[in-house]
């Protein structure tokens, strides 16, 4: 691909292009932190899924749910448990520790973002991949969610860039493919689709490189081997969100009609680089990598898809794409219309996504009730033999608690997701606290497929827990145990209300706005 030469200075300014590059840079990595700042505060329940199999295994126990429960691979991104045990082990709290990794990937995304684009397409590539990345709110979500999202998009990234280096003839060290390869395989299973189209561009074009081979065969060796020892340990092909969480082709076509009008200037931006013959190679290998990295999600369709979780690992090579093709226009007012319907879009349509009121607040929200509640049931006066729970929203509760889990949505319970009754799982093994989600502290007859009433006879309510208007934790408690989990869990409650947006319930951006404002200096 010919690239976007720049001037050696600026015809209307006359500093060179070295320092124009820096200032872009400069700009973009204040409004990045600024981005990041704004969503610090939050973290997605599901991530304490992954942290609880970490704690587990530095506890000695093995990636596991329960230590003394059957085995289940109730998550996806085996790598990134391993990075959490590795925080745990080290003492690190790992909400903390697991926000501060993709706060470095998501950096080291724009860096590569402004880097090639400026190498590939100028000043203008450089400022489009990068601002159309800065700019999309939900970025900084993923990047402070708690899960591997803004780890796999990075690496997502830079097998791209080794891809596009290899059709340039430059060179790429043969091993950071298979090794890419490996990272995003292990990060979640279909990131080896994702990553397929810049391996086998690499794989093809160094073909006759005897290395090539080499660490391509010790990554088919590893990677085997990773396969069968999960399938030995767990006894399933594939990790239980793949079976419980994952939708139909219906749900998949609604998962493609928001993708679609969420990212549509840069996906037709890319696709644009396929009309020129200059840049119709590095097309198709982005072109072919956004879609084999969104065709999993495509054809079953993805729950707790906030923010546009699975679209966003693909965004970064779709900006990316936007600033070469926006560069490679031919005509600076082109190229300048372009980017900046580009970056434009990208603001708006994050600043305006349908459910942005829900997760702008949902962290100080986590915190007040599910974090609480698990606290205060750590806290209680229950023997170890007693410390056993039921819970539908299996991620900060039973962290927290340290207690012996049932899930009975099934991610984490190998009967339930095979198909057993959740009410007779819970029945039969009578755990001493339930604990029912509900949109109202009046417990409905049947959520979840759980038949509440028959699931909670013979307990005590002890608590009702909002975490907002309409999402609650009603807390049954058999009634040996109903005083002191009642006592912890209240005073748990209380202790978090005041640092977590005290009696505000409204799902608004003005609420999050009010927030941000009062942590300002002077405030």
């Amino acid at each position: 691909m010919t690239s976007t030469s720049e001037p050696a200075t600026s015809t209307r300014t006359g500093r060179p292009p070295r320092r124009a590059l820096v200032l872009t840079g400069l700009g973009l990595f204040v409004v990045f932190l600024a981005g990041a700042w704004s969503a610090w505060f939050f973290t997605i329940d599901d991530a304490f899924i992954s942290f609880r199999y970490a704690a587990n295994l530095v506890a000695g126990h093995g990636p596991v749910w329960n230590p003394d429960g059957a085995r289940v691979e109730g998550f996806t991104d085996f790598l990134w448990v391993l990075w959490a045990a590795l925080g745990a082990w080290l003492g690190f709290a790992l909400p903390l520790f697991m926000k501060l990794t993709s706060l470095v990937f998501g950096l080291l995304t724009l860096l590569m973002l402004v880097r090639t684009g400026h190498r590939r397409g100028g000043l203008a590539g450089a400022l489009v991949a990068g601002g159309a990345y800065v700019v999309f709110l939900p970025t900084y979500f993923h990047i402070t969610s708690g899960l591997e999202t803004a780890v796999f998009a990075a690496v997502l990234l830079r097998a791209t860039v080794l891809g596009l280096r290899a059709l340039d003839g430059e060179h790429v060290h043969p091993w950071e493919p298979p090794l890419l390869l490996l990272v995003l395989g292990t990060l979640r299973p279909d990131g080896v689709l994702a990553a397929l189209p810049a391996v086998l561009v690499w794989l093809w074009l160094t073909r006759r490189s005897r290395a090539t081979w080499l660490w391509t065969a010790a990554a088919v060796v590893v990677g085997a081997g990773y396969f069968a020892w999960r399938w030995q340990y767990y006894g399933q092909l594939l990790p239980n969100t793949f079976y419980v969480k994952f939708g139909d082709l219906a749900s998949g076509r609604t998962w493609v009609n928001t993708t679609f009008w969420l990212l549509l200037p840069l996906l037709v931006l890319t696709l644009s680089l396929l009309l020129r013959r200059s840049t119709r190679a590095a097309g198709a290998l982005l072109v072919a990598t956004v879609l084999l990295t969104y065709v999993t999600y495509a054809v079953s369709g993805p729950t707790m898809d906030y923010l546009g979780r699975f679209a966003d690992h693909g965004v970064p090579v779709l900006c990316l794409g936007a600033g070469l093709a926006a560069s490679a226009l031919g005509g600076r007012w082109l190229t300048a219309l372009a980017g900046t319907i580009a970056v434009a879009w990208s603001a708006v349509a994050g600043a305006t996504a349908p459910d942005l009121g829900l997760m702008v607040n949902y962290g100080p929200d986590l915190q007040r009730a599910h974090v609480a509640i698990g606290r205060g049931l750590a806290a209680a006066a229950v023997p170890a033999r007693a410390r056993t729970l039921a819970v539908g929203d299996a991620g900060a509760i039973p962290y927290y608690s340290g207690w012996h889990a049932i899930d009975y949505i099934g991610l984490n319970d190998p009967q339930i997701s095979r198909g057993a009754d959740p009410t007779r799982v819970i029945t039969a093994a009578r755990p001493t606290v339930v604990i029912i989600t509900a949109p109202s502290p009046q417990v409905q007859d049947v959520r979840y497929g759980v038949r509440n009433l028959e699931a909670t006879a013979g307990y005590e309510e002890v608590a009702a827990v909002p975490m907002r208007g309409d999402y609650h934790q009603t807390i049954w408690v058999l009634p040996e145990f109903a005083a002191t989990v009642r006592d912890h869990v209240n005073a748990a409650v209380a202790q978090a209300a005041p640092a977590n947006d005290p009696g505000r319930y409204d799902e608004t951006v003005g609420r999050w706005l009010d927030r941000l404002k009062a942590e300002l200096p002077g405030s």
